[in-house]
Order: C-alpha cells, then sequence, then structure tokens
C-alpha cells in the first residue's frame, strides 16, 4: 500500500484520511465552540430561543426554535453552538455518499472530497451559531434529495426536497435562491416539471406560516430585509470586487481554476450545477449593489465542491487537500491566539477593548448591579452590548434608544410603558452625555467604572418619562421602521397599537406615526 500523500493512493488511504480529517476537525470545533467568547449575534438569537415565538422581527424562526431546544439542555456555548459544530461534518458525509453514488467507479475521488471539504477554513472555523446554522443544513438536505431524486427517479426525493426547501425558507430567505435553481433546471425539462410542483406544494406550509406571521406581525422580515437594510445601497464596482474576491478565498483559488477548465465536462452534471451556480450568478447581480456576506452565499458552496468532486481526480483532489491545510493554518494560529493569550497581551492594541468586554463580561454585570435603585431596570444603547450582558446577567436587558434597522427584537416583546415612572440604568462602551438622556428623566447622573485599564459609561436616570420617550424615540420607530408598503395586508402590528400609532387596514398606506 502507498503513503496517502505520495504515489496513487488507494481507496483504503483515502478512505483512512477522511475519517482521520473527521475525528480531528470535529475534536477542533468543539474545542473552539467551548473556548471562544460569546457574540453578540448569538446571545441576540439565544434570545430568540428563550422567549419562543412562529416567527421574529429579522428573520423566519428556525434558529430560535434550535435554541428553544438546546436552552433546555444548558445555557454553555458548547450547547449552544453544538448544531453549528456538527453541521459542516454531517455535510462532509452526505457530500461523500453523493459522489459514492454519482461517480461509483472512482470512490476515492468522494473520499479526498470529503476531506478538503472539513479543512476549509469556513468549515472548522465558524462555530458560532446564527440564522445561517438551520439555512446551510436545510439547504444542504433539500440539495442532497433532490440529486437522490436525479440519480433514482423516486417521487419522495423530491417530496423530501421539498419539505426540507420549507424549513429551509423556516430559516432564512436566502432559501429561495434554492427555489429559483430548482426551476431553473426542472422548467428546462419537460418531462420533469410536475416534480418541481411536488417541490413546491411540499415547501408551501412552511411558507405559509412565515407569510401568516408577517401579516399579523407588521411584515417585520419584509421591511427588514427588503427595505429597511436596502436604504443606503448604490452601485459600486468595488464590491463586485469584493465578491469575486470572496468566491475566490471560499473555492480557494485551485478548485476555482479546475472548475472553469472542466466548465465543458461539468454540462454532464447539470443537477449540481445548477445548485450553485444559480445562487452564484444571482449574487453577483446583488453585489453591483451593496457588499454580500460571506454568509449568504455559504449555504451553496458544498454543491460547488461536488462539481468539482465530480469533474476531477483523485490525485488531484488529495492534492488540494494538502494546499488547503497550508491554507488552514494560519487561520488556526490567528484564532488560538485570540482565545488563549493573556488579555494584557492586547493592551495598546486595537483589540484590547473589544477582548476585555467579551472575557470580562460578568464583571460588567456585576459593576452595573452594584446599587441599583430599587424596580431600576438595566438598559443599553446598542443590541451588541444588551445581548451579551442579557446572557450573562440571565435576563432580558433591553436597548434604550432607536437602534438601528437591525436586531429590533425589542420592538416585539419590549413594552417601554412598563418602565413608566422607574430608575434606568442605561450602559455604554462610549462616553454618555447626560444632556442627550435628560429629556427623558427628571434626574441624570453618569458614572464611569474600569476594568483591566477599559473604562464604561452608565447614566443613572431617575422617573423615566414615557410620554416624551414615545414621542421623540418610539415615533421615530414608527415612522423610519414601520413604513408598510399599500400592497401588503395589515392584519396586526403589535408595535403600532402597543403605542397607539395607526396600524395601517388591509390595502391602506403604511404607518407614518401620530
Amino acid at each position: 500500500m502507498t503513503s496517502s500523500f505520495s504515489g496513487r493512493a488507494s481507496v483504503a488511504d483515502a478512505r483512512r484520511v477522511f475519517l482521520a480529517t473527521f475525528a480531528l476537525t470535529l475534536l477542533l470545533k468543539l474545542w473552539l465552540a467551548a473556548a471562544f467568547p460569546m457574540t453578540g449575534d448569538e446571545a441576540f438569537f439565544l434570545q430568540w430561543g428563550l422567549i419562543p415565538d412562529w416567527g421574529y422581527y429579522d428573520h423566519p424562526p428556525m434558529i430560535g426554535w434550535f435554541l428553544y431546544v438546546l436552552s433546555h439542555i444548558s445555557l454553555d456555548p458548547l450547547v449552544l453552538r453544538s448544531a453549528t459544530v456538527a453541521l459542516w461534518s454531517l455535510i462532509a458525509l452526505g457530500l461523500v455518499d453523493l459522489l459514492l453514488r454519482w461517480v461509483p467507479d472512482t470512490p476515492e475521488r468522494a473520499y479526498w472530497l470529503g476531506s478538503l471539504l472539513l479543512v476549509q477554513p469556513f468549515a472548522w472555523a465558524l462555530n458560532i451559531v446564527t440564522t445561517d446554522t438551520p439555512l446551510i443544513l436545510f439547504v444542504f438536505f433539500s440539495g442532497y434529495a433532490f440529486l437522490r431524486a436525479r440519480l433514482e427517479g423516486g417521487w419522495r426525493w423530491d417530496a423530501a426536497a421539498g419539505v426540507f426547501l420549507g424549513l429551509a425558507l423556516l430559516s432564512k430567505f436566502f432559501a429561495a435562491l434554492l427555489a429559483i435553481a430548482y426551476a431553473v433546471y426542472l422548467l428546462r425539462r419537460r418531462g420533469e416539471r410536475a416534480r418541481l410542483v411536488l417541490i413546491a406544494v411540499c415547501a408551501l406550509p412552511f411558507f405559509a406560516e412565515n407569510v401568516w406571521y408577517n401579516a399579523t406581525h407588521c411584515w417585520t422580515n419584509v421591511m427588514f430585509n427588503v427595505f429597511n437594510r436596502n436604504e443606503n445601497t448604490h452601485w459600486s464596482l468595488g464590491y463586485v470586487a469584493l465578491y469575486l474576491g470572496m468566491m475566490l478565498y471560499l473555492l480557494t483559488p485551485w478548485a476555482s481554476l479546475r472548475l472553469i477548465r472542466e466548465r465543458r465536462s461539468l454540462g454532464q452534471h447539470g443537477p449540481i450545477v445548477a445548485l450553485f451556480l444559480v445562487a452564484f450568478a444571482l449574487m453577483l447581480v446583488v453585489s453591483t449593489r451593496k457588499v454580500v456576506g460571506l454568509h449568504w452565499v455559504l449555504g451553496f458552496v458544498p454543491f460547488a465542491f461536488l462539481a468539482l468532486g465530480a469533474v476531477t481526480d483523485g490525485a488531484s483532489l488529495r492534492r488540494y487537500f494538502r494546499w488547503s491545510l497550508w491554507l488552514s493554518a494560519p487561520h488556526l494560529v490567528a484564532i488560538a491566539v485570540v482565545i488563549l493569550a493573556p488579555i494584557s497581551a492586547w493592551e495598546g492594541r486595537a483589540f484590547h477593548d473589544d477582548v476585555v468586554f467579551h472575557k470580562k463580561t460578568g464583571e460588567i454585570v456585576a459593576a452595573l448591579r452594584k446599587d441599583l435603585p430599587e424596580r431600576g431596570a438595566i438598559m443599553a444603547r446598542a443590541y451588541t452590548p444588551a445581548s451579551i450582558l442579557s446572557y450573562y446577567a440571565g435576563e432580558y436587558w433591553p436597548v434604550f434608544g432607536e437602534g438601528r434597522f437591525h436586531a429590533r427584537q425589542d420592538d416585539v416583546v419590549v413594552d417601554f410603558r412598563t418602565y413608566a415612572g422607574r430608575p434606568l440604568r442605561i450602559f455604554d462602551r462610549k462616553p454618555i452625555e447626560a444632556e442627550a438622556l435628560s429629556p427623558y428623566f427628571d434626574r441624570v447622573k453618569v458614572s464611569t467604572f474600569s476594568i483591566e485599564g477599559v473604562t464604561y459609561w452608565f447614566a443613572d436616570g431617575e422617573n423615566f418619562n414615557y410620554p416624551v420617550y414615545r414621542e421623540r424615540v418610539l415615533k421615530r420607530i414608527a415612522e423610519h421602521f414601520y413604513r408598510i408598503p399599500s400592497y401588503l395586508p395589515v392584519l396586526g402590528c403589535g408595535f403600532l397599537t402597543r403605542y397607539d400609532f395607526p396600524c395601517p387596514a388591509p390595502g391602506a398606506p403604511g404607518a407614518t406615526g401620530n
């Protein structure tokens, strides 16, 4: 038997390397998930799980449902991140299985492809749990079922593709790119158009749930994803260049070049190509107007790797595996330094404040609770500190102020009327000017405390003036973030009705405040 890294490796060699890579990367991910500090987005989404609902302001409900289950096991970061830890390991197993079926005459290719995927930086380094976790999972399993249907012709696989597509749509709206890919592929084949109908019918109940939630909750998902987050978009060639560079990084230069060189051979694997090329092309169009995030395309990257495996020999895949190990090495060193380096090592550096905030959050919570007035409540002036502090405090700490277009779950779960007349303590990582808060209180006192050389600010406000807050803050929120288009039938809007702002009737113009 020849060595796995010299000469021609056998199927047994390839399988052995895959199993070793699978085990080692899984152990690495477990360590990273346990050791990396809680991030703002994770803490924010955890609140969805702790307050379960049929939907949430920013996105459909799936990540909230995931975290609802996991939080009942433990609130430890390792448990909360367990789904993300398992994600790419499961996808690697699925890719191996698919390629063994797609090109059964060269099984070593499947194992080298699985190893190649597992050592990509995104596959082992991204262990934080976000809305993309269930999206990537269900997009892959939907695509897996779709490809099994193309191989075996069974209607049950197309039905499964539809169910998983529906679950992906309950995870994030980017799942619509997969639905478009199915349509592009199947509509061109007259004999398979009925399959598209089956997929759509199986996905429809999940999609309908989200539509109903939005119709009865101010269309918040639509307002966020279509309107509010896209207000300042503009054409930029730089965005396109950034997108192309990101895709080159995700797919690696060697895999990208191979796919381009084998573009004629890819025509023999149309179903696989459709699953990634449609999404990548549509994101290229989007990149002409705004920055496309790395996580926007991750759900479709596995199918690009599957296509690579379908047109590439085992020796080349093994070589790409070795090169990808070298690509991952500096990523591992950088992450290990962030985790293991003492806080003192960051003094005088740009990240010092962030390191202290994330590693000493418990001490910050304790400092904020010290001498808190009776009936006092603690808030923060931005969602990231509010979310992280809430995680370590074990209770919900809202955002005080207008906030931004994202992370507005407070609009759903917080009722500022209940704070009328109460003392509030407002935290910020930046200096607080008492004059900015004085309209909302009888008296405001600004104080500071320091941890590991970093100064934090908080303001104690006496007798919260809700009517003024409604007029100066909540009204602006209603006018800015709840301009619901007239063509969307509004069957309910808790935020507007809670604060006595006009809620448009079905077919009426959007809200403008009162």
